[in-house]
């Protein structure tokens, strides 16, 4: 089944359940979804719905961020919530440990030795990982990595 499908089933489940948290959550993704459609004139691909999701996701964590600095702790509640029901969407996310693995793997590949080589890590890390690591971690990883 496309993602386009499951979030248009899910949000009419969401609407006979009455759980208006996962209805607006979907809405605005598939405000998101619909909204790029119309900037590239095409249908997208799932491939192309995960980057949607991504993007939604991480200004969710980013809200969540601020809301926590601010200590807004109403708000931190609500964007956890919105980031649970878009994690349901995401593919399984990988640990830090096989993050660390395709580092190393990427580093021997692209015999890349200093952080003056981490767009060439990070240009053929990326589309291995897209969706399923948060892109903060993977930052942080092949930093150390390349220290």
């Amino acid at each position: 089944m496309r993602l386009v499908d499951r979030l248009t089933d899910d949000m009419k489940q969401a609407m006979k359940d009455k759980d208006k948290l996962k209805l607006s959550v979907i809405r605005m993704v598939k405000s998101s979804v619909k909204n790029e459609e119309i900037n590239q004139g095409k249908e997208l691909s799932d491939d192309e719905v995960l980057t949607v999701l991504t993007r939604e996701l991480k200004q969710r964590r980013d809200s969540l961020q601020e809301f926590e600095k601010a200590g807004r702790d109403d708000l931190a509640s609500s964007a956890r919530d919105e980031i649970n029901v878009l994690m349901e969407y995401m593919p399984e996310q990988l640990s830090e440990e096989e993050i660390r693995a395709l580092v190393s793997e990427i580093i021997q590949q692209t015999g890349a030795s200093s952080k003056k080589d981490m767009g060439k890590v990070m240009g053929a890390l990326m589309p291995k990982v897209k969706g399923r690591a948060d892109g903060a971690l993977v930052n942080k990883v092949v930093q150390e990595s390349l220290s």
